[in-house]
């Protein structure tokens, strides 16, 4: 029975996080979704990182704009910069870890591009010196934080866009960036082609 009630508690837990999240975050959200279409409109693309759980999400981000997400469109630009192992590896190796994802800033990234930036504590040090780079490339950032939004919140500028999660578990802060994900998608989805499907 203890097992069983673990479970619960997990989804009890999980359900109060995005209870929380749906209170605070639908207006930050629209933010967000609107500085990445005006991006989008403008020849623009998203870059996306994070580390572990936050790297999967970076990658679910891009690959569901560049492939598609509830309704047939053509692609977006989107591009997870946790994917290429000899970049991230040859980096770490002649630089730091630190700058695996500012490296791909710098070269990839252009004016009027919006940077992804994703960290549950936002301390990650490496997401931390991307969102430097995304400045210095006059990028706008929309990260994904949660706890008290760490080193991070120290660093966005006007025009960027925080969705905190009001959460301290990682676990509960990353089904919450889930959720966050994929109301992104829908809202670019919407505003970009307006076919008004599923939600």
């Amino acid at each position: 029975m203890e097992f069983h009630d673990r479970v619960l508690r997990h989804f009890h837990d999980s359900i109060h996080a995005k209870q929380r999240s749906m209170d605070m975050l639908p207006d930050d959200i629209v933010r967000a979704s609107r500085l990445m279409v005006e991006s989008l409109q403008n020849e623009g693309k998203i870059l996306s990182c994070g580390n572990g759980g936050s790297a999967g999400d970076a990658q679910h981000f891009s690959s569901e704009l560049l492939n598609r997400f509830e309704m047939e469109r053509p692609g977006l630009p989107a591009m997870a910069l946790t994917t290429d192992s000899s970049t991230l590896t040859s980096i770490a190796n002649d630089y730091s870890y630190e700058e695996i994802f500012s490296k791909q800033v710098r070269a990839l990234g252009h004016a009027g591009d919006v940077l992804l930036a994703i960290s549950t504590s936002g301390n990650s040090g490496n997401v931390i010196a991307a969102i430097r780079a995304a400045h210095e490339r006059d990028m706008r950032v929309v990260a994904l934080t949660g706890r008290d939004g760490g080193d991070m919140a120290e660093l966005y500028l006007p025009g960027d866009v925080e969705l905190r999660v009001p959460a301290d578990v990682t676990a509960r802060i990353q089904e919450v960036h889930l959720v966050l994900i994929h109301c992104l998608c829908d809202l670019i989805d919407q505003s970009l082609f307006g076919t008004d499907q599923h939600p």
